[in-house]
């Protein structure tokens, strides 16, 4: 198990009810930590349309998580 602090940004802190929280979790990669806290939040959001960043810097979904690092997570974005 790792603790990993876990920031929301838009409609997953919106879906979350939280802006972030520390979470131990039995992961490896960024794609774990998507899905168990989608899972946990109740969001359908595929990955491929979000973004992901570990101790702010941009990563991509298999990039490793360590003990105390911070995952930030990023819903689509629209605009123009």
């Amino acid at each position: 198990m790792k603790s990993i602090h876990v920031r929301y940004f838009a409609t997953f802190r919106e879906k979350a009810g939280i802006a972030s929280e520390t979470l131990e979790l039995d992961v490896e990669t960024t794609s774990d930590v998507f899905e168990q806290t989608r899972d946990r939040h109740g969001s359908a959001e595929p990955s491929a349309h979000c973004k992901v960043a570990v101790n702010d810097v941009m990563a991509n979904w298999q990039t490793p998580v360590a003990d105390g690092d911070t995952v930030l997570l990023f819903p689509p974005v629209a605009g123009g």
